[in-house]
């Protein structure tokens, strides 16, 4: 079992100084998160990234959607695609990809708070999407030598309920597909047990995003909330022998400043090795 870090829980830093990072932390590797800056994209860029740190790329995130990315298409189909092909170029085993979305979630900060927006989707959007995930990729994964999991996703609270904003998002329709990233933030959002859910989907599992969470707030530290990420891991070791990506974001690390950014992420490496060793 592999531990990386996502580009993604220092999104707002440089790829350099995530890489840096991560190889002084004493992680494995990274997944990149693709997004609009050039950077998270250019083979040669990255390749050198790589060597620089003595540090490889062990995963692809496909870029997140009605995220703009400079000549990159919009519909998630061409983007996964398009993930695959940099991965294959790169020689990255693993690529992410989401979930169709059925509504937007527009979050607007306010002088006082930060209120969420519901903006419906064309439903063709995401239908079309779902038919191709279901029809079209076991045959991209069977001529390709990257291996692709889709992952789950979190629900939002909604007047005392809960909102799944996405297609295919339950236990038994996402639990089908050949190869899932399980998230288990996302799964807190829905409240339930990842021990559980691991158990029934352990043999389809090719990738995990590890991240805690506790009152509403996803991707916290590992030792920060509700999870029994202990446990969960103690029950990989056995049973897992792919990459674990921690994804935890720019807050929960602190990240204004590098100091307490360096400890946790050397504490998060610990905790880790400390459960599977």
């Amino acid at each position: 079992m592999k531990i990386a870090f996502s580009t993604g829980s220092l999104y707002t830093w440089g790829l350099n100084r995530s890489f840096g990072l991560a190889q002084e932390a004493g992680f494995d590797g990274v997944e990149i998160i693709i997004d609009n800056r050039w950077d998270t994209r250019d083979v040669d860029y990255l390749r050198r990234l790589q060597e620089q740190h003595d540090l490889p790329i062990l995963c692809l995130h496909a870029p997140f959607p009605l995220i703009a990315v400079d000549g990159w298409p919009w519909d998630e189909i061409a983007r996964t695609q398009r993930t695959v092909a940099l991965a294959e170029t790169l020689d990255v085993p693993m690529v992410v990809t989401h979930l169709p979305l059925r509504i937007h979630i527009a979050v607007i900060q306010t002088t006082l708070r930060k209120r969420r927006l519901l903006l419906p989707m064309p439903l063709r959007w995401g239908k079309s999407y779902a038919r191709w995930l279901k029809n079209d990729l076991p045959a991209l994964e069977e001529a390709s030598p990257v291996t692709i999991a889709v992952e789950n996703l979190p629900s939002y609270p909604l007047r005392g309920r809960r909102l799944d904003v996405h297609l295919m998002n339950s236990i038994e329709e996402w639990g089908q597909f050949p190869h899932l990233t399980l998230d288990t933030t996302h799964l807190g959002t829905w409240g339930l047990n990842i021990l559980a859910v691991y158990e029934q989907v352990a043999e389809r599992v090719a990738h995990v995003h590890l991240s805690n969470y506790r009152d509403k707030k996803e991707h916290r530290r590992l030792d920060d909330g509700d999870l029994p990420l202990g446990e969960f891991l103690k029950r990989l070791k056995d049973r897992f022998t792919g990459t674990v990506t921690i994804e935890l974001n720019p807050t929960s690390l602190e990240a204004k400043n590098e100091h307490k950014v360096r400890a946790h992420m050397k504490a998060t490496v610990e905790f880790c090795r400390r459960h599977i060793n």
